[in-house]
């Protein structure tokens, strides 16, 4: 529960400053100006949204202070348990791949067929769905395709489903988010099992 909260409280506090040093470290950012410059936008967003998201409410509504931290907890939370929902049943399902790395520290294989075999869409037939969650139902389509527009995902899915079929490569798909979900507790069942229960398996 309380990593809920943190997942999507770190992104809106800490995760750009850390992935900005990141690229920076990795020469992606051209200099050191830049990246000054760029630490300093940041700033002045963070300060936008929590002037928005706390310092207005808290100046200018009624309710008292503990029940504005309490809701933004909330928002938070229900934010962390939807985007949890999203992609763990895209991901960790009994049909998806886990692979490992090779004596290199290389995964085998190339981008395209690792997307296929290690992700799983759902819902693909409930277009007010896709609406909802901005296409992300559509999780293969999301890693294969991440610059077209989600919109044309549900035209995009029976071409690659048809080109995978073609190769023999995987292509996984549950009818609804409800079995999606299914599978998901199931692999995650699996996964709480002691080692020793495993093997016997």
């Amino acid at each position: 529960m309380v990593l809920l909260w943190l997942s999507t409280i770190s992104w809106v506090t800490s995760k750009d400053f850390i992935r900005l040093t990141r690229y920076y470290k990795m020469g992606l950012v051209k200099d050191e100006k830049t990246y000054r410059k760029t630490i300093w936008n940041i700033i002045a967003w963070k300060l936008v949204y929590y002037t928005f998201i706390l310092a207005l409410p808290i100046l200018l509504s009624p309710f008292n202070v503990g029940q504005i931290l309490l809701a933004f907890l909330a928002l938070h939370f229900v934010t962390g348990l939807s985007i949890s929902l999203i992609f763990q049943t895209a991901h960790i399902t009994p049909e998806a791949a886990f692979p490992s790395t090779d004596s290199t520290g290389t995964v085998p294989g190339d981008r395209m067929s690792h997307q296929l075999a290690t992700t799983c869409n759902y819902s693909p037939k409930s277009p007010i769905f896709s609406w909802c969650i901005g296409g992300l139902n559509y999780q293969v389509e999301h890693h294969l395709f991440p610059d077209i527009c989600h919109i044309h995902y549900a035209k995009i899915a029976p071409v690659v489903a048809q080109t995978a079929e073609e190769f023999g490569i995987p292509y996984y798909s549950k009818l609804s988010f409800l079995s999606a979900l299914k599978a998901h507790t199931r692999m995650i069942r699996e996964l709480g099992q002691p080692v020793a229960t495993l093997q016997k398996a």
